[in-house]
């Protein structure tokens, strides 16, 4: 019987996906092995020594401590791509709401209250004072070409943008989602020079982290209007509000409130609202159940943001996974382990990601505990478990 752990609520359509006499779903349970989680804050929680493996509802991982985690052997899945519709519609939301002026303008609607007949009178001479561009055959610069980020360069070229993208490093299952009408920027730095609309895809790391700062907004047209639906500290919002007023940035409209934006002129706020639809929390739900499922009872690893993807059909009914650095010699030691306990190796697979690396072993016979206790005894390894 597997133990799953939920932090936040999980959708209904996920959690149906585990089997009521394999699975046990709590609120808090207190040997999990498994973590199902939306948002909340995982920094500074006890890890029990049977948990295994954590599913993030979601792209983002910042509530987790990914580095705690990696060190204790135990798995972090994400849903990229899970939510990217619901995101791209709210950019959609959001390129439009940057060029006419329709959040002031129903503002300053609302103060019309109790004038009567004059109303129409009133909106007819005041509606000038909102008006703004179009965005047919206009230039939108994408930075990061994700699943997200795609879906927003093919939407905005079908609506008539000149879209330009960069991403150094776009894989190719998007490559072949993205419009061939799309272009390719050669740098960032001529992106942003060239183009009237900014929208930003990318997930925050050190080296994004104030990626729009004042040298960038330096390369900017002036007036162009930018779209930060993927994390605020993307954004320097010093030096945003500096180029507000410089008047380089005409408008900026974020899905990443914080106090210093809020109802500062030409910056729209909206309360991270990009996944919050019902779609979006089924998909994310149900993948991360299937991710986390399919680790628990096979071992495979799809969609981990700190191990490595590593998936193998099997090939027996004894399967072996371990989970250790990245450094040679790891897998030489494990398989001399096993052939000195007269274990056959039938199919084996191998992934690294970065510091880390993941083994995946199906044998001709059950490893025992007392092998098991050799290779976790390994200097390197933080994790092993037999299926």
């Amino acid at each position: 019987m597997f133990k799953i752990q939920t932090l936040n609520n999980i959708s209904e359509k996920g959690l149906e996906l585990l089997p009521k006499d394999t699975y046990e779903i709590s609120n808090d349970c207190a040997n999990p092995d498994g973590i199902l989680v939306r948002s909340a804050k995982m920094h500074g929680m006890e890890f029990p020594p049977s948990l295994k493996a954590v599913a993030r509802a979601g792209a983002g991982v910042n509530n987790i401590p990914i580095d705690e985690c990696s060190e204790k052997g135990i798995v972090v899945f994400n849903t990229p791509g899970a939510n990217a519709n619901g995101v791209k519609e709210l950019v959609l939301t959001g390129l439009f709401l940057s060029s006419r002026k329709i959040v002031e303008g129903i503002q300053w609607t609302k103060s019309l209250k109790g004038k009567g007949d004059e109303v129409p009178k009133l909106v007819e001479k005041g509606k000038g004072e909102f008006a703004g561009p179009e965005i047919l055959g206009k230039k939108l610069g994408v930075i990061g070409l994700g699943a997200i980020g795609v879906l927003v360069a093919n939407a905005a070229n079908a609506l008539g943008m000149d879209v330009q993208g960069y991403d150094p490093y776009m894989s190719i299952d998007a490559a072949w989602g993205l419009s061939r009408d799309v272009h390719r920027a050669i740098s960032l730095d001529s992106m942003l020079a060239e183009c009237d609309y900014i929208t930003i895809h990318v997930p925050l790391l050190d080296e994004t982290k104030n990626m729009l700062n004042k040298e960038k907004f330096a390369l900017m047209k002036k007036g162009v209007r930018i779209l930060n639906f993927s994390r605020g500290e993307l954004v320097n919002n010093t030096d945003l509000i500096e180029a507000i007023k410089a008047g380089i940035v005409a408008s900026y409209v974020t899905d990443f409130p914080s106090d210093e934006l809020i109802d500062v002129e030409n910056i729209i706020t909206i309360p991270h609202l990009g996944a919050s639809t019902p779609e979006s929390e089924d998909n994310c739900a149900v993948m991360a159940v299937e991710q986390l499922r399919n680790y628990l009872e096979h071992g495979n690893i799809k969609n981990s943001v700190n191990f490595p993807d590593c998936e193998m059909a099997r090939t027996t009914n004894y399967r072996t996974v371990v989970a250790h650095r990245n450094i040679r010699n790891m897998v030489g030691q494990i398989t001399t382990i096993l052939a000195h306990a007269d274990i056959n190796i039938m199919d084996m697979m191998n992934k690294s990601k970065k510091d880390w690396a993941y083994t995946i072993i199906d044998s001709d016979k059950k490893v025992e505990e007392d092998i098991v206790a050799k290779i976790r005894a390994i200097d390197g390894v933080v994790f092993v478990r037999t299926l």
